[in-house]
């Protein structure tokens, strides 16, 4: 069997399983199975696969087949400008994400030295990779789960940031730790009806605790808010994710807590993602 030969096998049996992305599901999965780039493996379709080789491919295949996503089949998930480790213990970094660096990196400057706080790190893509363009800049993040915090200093070492970060494992509702010019969350925000109306890739894998908050959607945020109010300096700015439907009630929330909200940030979709605004009070 060729590499053409495999892929289409392995199309054929994702597209049973109703992926949506088959035949380029089944060239990612072909290329890790190879160990070699989608781009090598597509210029060289006539070349025969080994034996060992189509033996991790049909591995990964079942694992995919039964909706589990790549990035953890991977073992890694691109975010901003760089890779980072990810597990069922994380969620996966999404492109929308990327809005809070985008964000960040613009209200600074290279030669900033600013304090961040990120709340809920996961697998700490956003404030590492923040960390990582402003070499100055100094971070805290917390989690109250021991194994994302596992997978966070994992990446925080991979990217020789580990001295420019301090890992805490703690809920937000004890951190006292104030005086930070900014705080960055990707909070819990998916209500309970909509959690099971999520997609089988999500909701069988990746990890509840970072998705649902309550009967509302809106239990983390809320305390997010309410701390952040405490922990910023006077002036320092509240960077956070958003569900699309949640703008007017957090916008209404964070003026009640003396925040000037300073921009709201639509996604791909046109849909509200991003929040920024500052403590004024």
């Amino acid at each position: 069997m060729n590499y053409l030969e495999a892929i289409n096998y392995g199309s054929k049996i994702l597209k049973l399983s109703n992926s949506n992305s088959f035949k380029l599901d089944s060239e990612l999965l072909l290329a890790k199975a190879l160990n070699s780039s989608r781009e090598n493996l597509l210029v060289n379709l006539n070349k025969k696969i080994k034996k060992k080789n189509f033996n991790y491919f049909k591995t990964y295949l079942n694992r995919r087949r039964k909706n589990e996503p790549i990035a953890y089949i991977f073992k890694q998930k691109e975010f901003w400008k760089n890779s980072f480790r990810v597990s069922r213990d994380v969620l996966i970094p999404r492109p929308e994400t990327e809005q809070i660096v985008e964000e960040v990196l613009e209200l600074t400057n290279v030669y900033s030295s600013k304090k961040f706080l990120d709340i809920g790190t996961g697998s700490g893509c956003i404030i590492l990779s923040i960390l990582k363009e402003r070499p100055k800049c100094f971070g805290t993040a917390l989690d109250i789960s021991k194994k994302a915090l596992k997978i966070a200093n994992f990446n925080a070492k991979m990217h020789h940031l580990q001295n420019k970060i301090k890992f805490i494992n703690i809920d937000i509702d004890k951190f006292n730790m104030n005086n930070y010019d900014f705080i960055l969350s990707n909070p819990p925000y998916i209500n309970e009806i909509d959690l099971k109306r999520l997609d089988k890739d999500v909701r069988l894998y990746e990890p509840l605790i970072a998705l649902k908050a309550g009967v509302d959607g809106l239990s983390e945020i809320k305390k997010i808010i309410l701390k952040s109010k405490k922990l910023l300096k006077k002036n320092g700015k509240l960077v956070i994710e958003i569900g699309h439907q949640q703008i007017k009630f957090i916008t209404y929330l964070l003026k009640k807590n003396g925040f000037y909200v300073n921009k709201i940030c639509n996604d791909i979709q046109l849909h509200p993602r991003v929040i920024i605004s500052t403590n004024i009070s």
